[in-house]
């Protein structure tokens, strides 16, 4: 027993040495930083705002300990954006950017932390900030933007723990991980993947001590507000869930189709880095000591091809394996004395990510991208079956096509006269049409819309009591069994790269069911 520190000390100083020096690593990481800063600068601000984005600037106007299918941290997010920057696209982009940034910079310093050098550190920060899941989140406001940054942060502090003993790091970890909590709830299972490595490795001795406990006690204080806005509101988000699995909107993959399409998030040429990070985890003498990160990687893999998850759920994970395969790679290649190899494979992966940069990044204008992704004969695949119908790839077809809705809300609200206005809702079918017009439609004198879908329903139906009301993209077969007139205005005017155009839009009267508070409850629409 006398032996052991001696032993982790001698190790810890070993690593220390090796390791490259804090300014090689500020040097990569300003480098990669200014770079990726420079792209934001240049092409955010193109197209539209994404259909997400609309729903978390309506989300910023109803600040709460919740959302029905998110935590709160992106709304406070875009509200603190908004307060400080103004409203542009280029603003709200400005905080995905920098998580962005920092997911390349705690790549990086896993990479040194595990003993790696500059080539090392080069290939980790590069696979980051060319993979092609990075480019497109780097520029959309989203929660998996925010959700890079604190699996990284959870993750460096494990193998900072590990190479220096200080149990403060186990505090941090907690930190992060509620932090992580509050923006997406799939940080539990990266935490169950970290508790499973502690438990199979010789790290497991970490649960006899306070610090792990702490951590946990600091994540679950952090994530509290959430937890008891779920329970007042008897778990919204379960019952979504419940209702994303039984309608099958969700692409569902097999676990080859599901390793297979990690390839090409990850970056096809950089295959090779984060499975050689993997390798050395498991397998060598050198890697062993971090195997806690090799578990913790195996452990999301598979729980989310159990539970049918999205493709790029484990995607958060891809940036700690890089750090790994950059040390691991480079150990080779310096004892091969063959770095140049390294340094040339690293510009084979920036070339791969400047060629399919146009399909995650709007560096070309819409119709010339078109152009491209027809020469190129690729489209990145789909997570829900909606979005096959698209020539586009999902982040950029909803990008499009909300003014024309939004023109088409206005063409028949201005058919009203001025008192059925003031009591005259106007109902969207999902948040996408619904957050444009919260955004788009008050410089024409819209109000704000009503939906049943995801939180706009716990907004309610304020005090409208249905007599008038403004619907989109319903049927009319169905209008006419709830109102006594229906009226069809306008259609909204075709976009060919949208998902959502060419909405019916109806304005109806006289209803049939009564008040609309009373009917409020059939309206929900979780999924």
């Amino acid at each position: 027993m006398a032996s052991t520190p001696t032993s982790v000390d001698n190790s810890t100083t070993l690593i220390a040495h090796e390791r490259a020096s804090g300014r090689t690593t500020a040097s990569v990481i300003a480098t990669l930083g200014l770079i990726r800063f420079i792209v934001y600068l240049a092409f955010s601000g193109r197209y539209d705002f994404f259909r997400d984005e609309l729903y978390y600037i309506a989300c910023s106007n109803h600040l709460a300990a919740g959302y029905v299918d998110q935590p709160p941290l992106i709304a406070f997010a875009v509200r603190m954006e908004r307060v400080l920057f103004g409203g542009s696209l280029l603003a709200l982009r400005l905080f995905p950017a920098l998580c962005g940034i920092a997911t390349i910079a705690l790549a990086v310093l896993i990479a040194s932390e595990m003993g790696g050098r500059k080539l090392a550190l080069w290939l980790a920060g590069i696979c980051v900030m060319t993979g092609p899941v990075w480019l497109s989140l780097s520029y959309l406001m989203t929660m998996n933007s925010f959700e890079h940054v604190w699996w990284a942060a959870c993750a460096y502090c494990v193998v900072r723990y590990i190479n220096t003993r200080q149990p403060r790091y186990w505090l941090w970890f907690g930190v992060w991980a509620g932090i992580g909590l509050e923006t997406k709830y799939s940080i539990t299972v990266f935490g169950l993947g970290v508790v499973i490595g502690l438990l199979l490795t010789n790290e497991r001795k970490a649960f006899a001590r306070p610090w792990i406990w702490l951590g946990g006690v600091l994540a679950l204080l952090i994530f509290l507000p959430n937890l008891l806005w779920n329970i007042h509101f008897h778990w919204p988000f379960v019952e979504l869930m419940h209702n994303i699995h039984a309608s099958g909107r969700d692409v569902v993959l097999s676990p080859l189709q599901f390793i297979g399409q990690q390839i090409l998030l990850a970056g096809p040429l950089a295959f090779p880095v984060w499975l050689a990070g993997l390798v050395w985890l498991m397998f060598s003498p050198t890697g062993s000591r971090y195997r806690v990160i090799g578990w913790t990687y195996l452990t999301v893999l598979v729980v989310f091809m159990i539970l049918h998850g999205k493709n790029y759920y484990a995607t958060p994970a891809y940036p700690m394996l890089f750090a790994a395969g950059g040390a691991a790679i480079e150990s080779l290649l310096v004892s091969a004395k063959k770095t140049l190899i390294g340094y040339a494979y690293i510009a084979l992966i920036i070339a791969a990510g400047a060629w399919i940069a146009p399909m995650l990044i709007p560096v070309l204008p819409i119709d010339r991208y078109l152009s491209y992704q027809e020469r190129w004969l690729f489209k990145p695949p789909a997570a829900e079956h909606s979005h096959e119908r698209s020539p586009l790839p999902q982040t950029y077809s909803d990008q499009f096509g909300w003014e024309e809705i939004v023109d088409a809300t206005v063409h028949a609200y201005r058919e009203l006269t001025p008192d059925e206005q003031k009591d005259c809702a106007i109902f969207a079918q999902d948040y996408g049409a619904a957050g444009a017009i919260d955004f788009y439609g008050p410089k024409f004198g819209l109000p704000k819309a009503l939906s049943g879908h995801q939180n706009y329903f716990l907004w309610g139906p304020r005090n409208y009591t249905g007599q008038c009301m403004v619907v989109l993209a319903d049927r009319r077969e169905r209008l006419e069994e709830l109102f006594e007139h229906v009226e069809l205005i306008t259609t909204s005017a075709p976009n060919p790269y949208a998902l959502e155009q060419q909405l019916p839009v109806y304005i109806c009267r006289a209803p049939k069911f009564g008040s609309l508070q009373k009917a409020w409850p059939f309206v929900k629409k979780w999924n």
